[in-house]
């Protein structure tokens, strides 16, 4: 039976609830107050979720037990990937409970959400696992940044790479919202620049779609020889194992999972996911310093789960954040979202995620970026062995270039 808004706003802010109903204390100038707005019952909830607050927790508590004397707290709530409850718990949060920056929001429309009301309440919209590269384009905010990737990104990624190797002929399944169309229009640009074409696309509803056999019937049909998923998470791992249950995983199609990652091959596993093709910015096992992020994380992970792309965003974000904090002090950095932006940007972040980093004025941070292809289990060493790397992007081309997204905040 389906739910109704009430009851859906009202499980949202159940969610929420972790954080106290203090309205004092929540005015405090001393406590610096970070919620992870993510999904923890929905479609994402493996990509971003529990994860990614892990993540985020890990980079408090290594801020603090350096710091003892800075207060840091971090709370959670469900968006369950409605904007409209993204919306509601971020103006809850900035009201009545004292939060400073919100980060994760992993759905592009609930994103877009949330960074009106962080403009509007002059607070942080750090966002780490929304893909729309319209974030630092049309919706670009002196309030937001966006870390990880974008869709611009791993479309550039993949598209170059793909049809260089002779993937020219591309059909998209894009889940029919923001994001998905976003990813799909990002990519489509570029493949035709390659000199590949489009031969097709299907959309479907999300969330909700399970069966996804119509349209990957249309893509055999269509003469494509690359077949595009503009999806994540569940829908993702489901459209690649029914592509193998109806034989189009037989090697005349290339894979393309536009926004794969390392969460959906531990999901699915190697034997449905080996040979696809996907991007990340971040891989556990890419070098030293990948590798030391993992050993600390490991511990606060369940058996056999991988940070992901976003997770690592999300430690990354939040411990570049808590070194501005400290730079500037806690009552001056909780006192405008715009200035602590600021000063974010004059300082290069650099952490074991993804080293050096930088960010620029439209919000977008940029660091090198990664094509890899799964490996097939035999190829498989160890556990979390899953990734052959077969291109690397260096940081300065790895994203839109800053005049051309249309940020207004950029002048021409």
């Amino acid at each position: 039976m389906p739910a109704s808004r009430r009851a859906v706003l009202a499980a949202a802010l159940a969610g929420a609830a972790a954080l106290p109903l203090r309205a004092p204390r929540a005015q405090s100038s001393d406590v610096v107050r970070i919620g992870v707005l993510t999904d923890l019952s929905g479609n994402y909830r493996d990509v971003t979720g529990p994860t990614s607050v892990a993540c985020c927790q890990l980079a408090v508590d290594e801020f603090t037990k350096a710091n003892p004397g800075i207060k840091v707290e971090l709370v959670s709530g469900d968006h369950l990937n409605k904007p409209d409850v993204a919306a509601t718990i971020a103006r809850q949060w900035f009201d009545r409970d004292g939060i400073d920056l919100i980060t994760d929001v992993g759905n592009s429309a609930a994103a877009i959400a949330v960074t009106t009301v962080a403009q509007e309440k002059d607070k942080i919209h750090l966002n780490t696992s929304a893909g729309s590269s319209a974030l630092t384009g049309k919706y670009c905010s002196p309030n937001q940044l966006h870390w990880t990737y974008d869709t611009w990104n791993l479309a550039h990624t993949m598209a170059k790479s793909i049809v260089k190797r002779g993937g020219d002929k591309w059909y998209f399944i894009t889940a029919d919202y923001t994001f998905g169309h976003s990813i799909q229009d990002d990519t489509t640009a570029l493949v035709t620049a390659a000199g590949g074409k489009v031969v097709g696309s299907s959309a479907y509803p999300f969330p909700g779609t399970t069966d996804f056999s119509s349209y990957l019937l249309q893509a055999k049909a269509s003469g494509a020889n690359v077949l595009a998923f503009a999806n994540a998470g569940d829908d993702l791992v489901n459209c690649v194992k029914q592509c193998r249950e109806f034989g189009l995983a037989d090697g005349s199609l290339t894979m393309a999972a536009m926004v794969g990652s390392i969460t959906a091959v531990t999901g699915a596993g190697l034997d449905t996911m080996q040979d696809v093709y996907l991007s990340e910015n971040f891989y556990w096992d890419l070098n030293d310093r990948t590798r030391a992020f993992m050993a600390r994380i490991k511990p606060r992970l369940p058996a056999g789960v991988f940070p992901n792309e976003v997770h690592a965003g999300g430690y990354s974000g939040v411990t570049h954040y808590l070194k501005i904090v400290k730079q500037m002090g806690a009552a001056k950095a909780k006192a405008s979202g715009r200035e602590t932006i600021a000063a974010m940007r004059a300082v290069n972040p650099d952490d074991d995620c993804f080293g050096v980093s930088s960010i620029r004025p439209d919000g977008r941070v940029i660091h090198p970026s990664y094509l890899f292809r799964v490996k097939a289990p035999k190829q498989s060493k160890y556990p979390g062995d899953f990734f052959e790397t077969l291109a690397t992007i260096p940081a300065e081309e790895a994203f839109r270039p800053l005049n051309a997204g249309g940020c207004p905040m950029i002048k021409a």
